[in-house]
């Protein structure tokens, strides 16, 4: 995975990295011993949820925030946005 080698990268120059990605990506980038991983139940592709859907996209982010703060060490977090409301876990956007 592209992105695994490029936080591997950054984190050996000295920049900590979050990789928010989807649960789909769980076994192959856990097995890269990447420092910091946040999951989501997203489908792939949409690590941050569908278009318009600013509060959980802010949840997300907010979390990977708090997980590159607190944890200095090799951490795997599993997201589950708190309004699923709105949101499917088709590939279709939901309705607005």
């Amino acid at each position: 995975m592209s992105v695994g080698h490029i936080a591997r990268m950054l984190e050996e120059e000295g920049i900590a990295t979050v990789v928010i990605a989807t649960e789909v990506f769980e076994e192959r980038l856990t097995s890269m011993k990447l420092p910091r991983i946040l999951f989501t139940s997203y489908p792939m592709g949409r690590p941050l949820g569908y278009p318009n859907q600013r509060e959980a996209q802010e949840q997300i982010l907010k979390e990977a925030l708090k997980l590159l703060e607190e944890s200095k060490d090799f951490a795997v977090k599993h997201f589950v946005v708190k309004d699923r409301s709105r949101e499917s876990l088709s590939s279709e956007r939901p309705a607005e």
